[in-house]
């Protein structure tokens, strides 16, 4: 009879990617980002484990959308309170957090629970060239 492969925690080996967002569609982009995340492209792929990678994002300023997004995409937070709602379109966003416009993205394609989150705190987002993770010799994502 043949057993059902599972992968252990000590078997797990991490890598450390970086992606270049410079000139990358939003949601093509992201859906690469989570499925590294996830750990989808690996052989031994699991749903409800975590075999994923850390992956490093950098220059999200310079992201790209089709269409009218940039004025017709909102972003909304509420603050808990009556009438505490405020809208934000994606032009002030990446004007102001371009790094919140990837994570946003990112955590939409991921899992609504608490592997999902776990799976979140491996993503690195920075606006510009630079990022202090040189330690971990990231890989560049193709």
């Amino acid at each position: 009879m043949k057993k059902t492969y599972y992968p252990k925690a000590d078997e797990k080996t991490r890598e450390w990617y970086i992606a270049d967002a410079n000139g990358q569609n939003l949601g093509r982009f992201a859906s690469r980002i989570a499925n590294v995340l996830m750990g989808k492209h690996r052989p031994t792929f699991t749903p409800g484990v975590d075999s994923g990678d850390y992956v490093i994002v950098v220059n999200c300023e310079h992201i790209q959308v089709t269409g009218n997004k940039l004025e017709e995409k909102i972003y909304y937070q509420h603050s808990g309170y009556p009438g505490g709602l405020k809208e934000t379109n994606l032009r002030n966003m990446l004007a102001k957090h371009p790094d919140r416009v990837i994570r946003f993205a990112v955590k939409g394609m991921l899992p609504k629970n608490t592997h999902g989150r776990n799976l979140l705190k491996k993503l690195k987002v920075y606006a510009g060239p630079d990022h202090p993770h040189q330690a971990q010799n990231p890989k560049p994502l193709a």
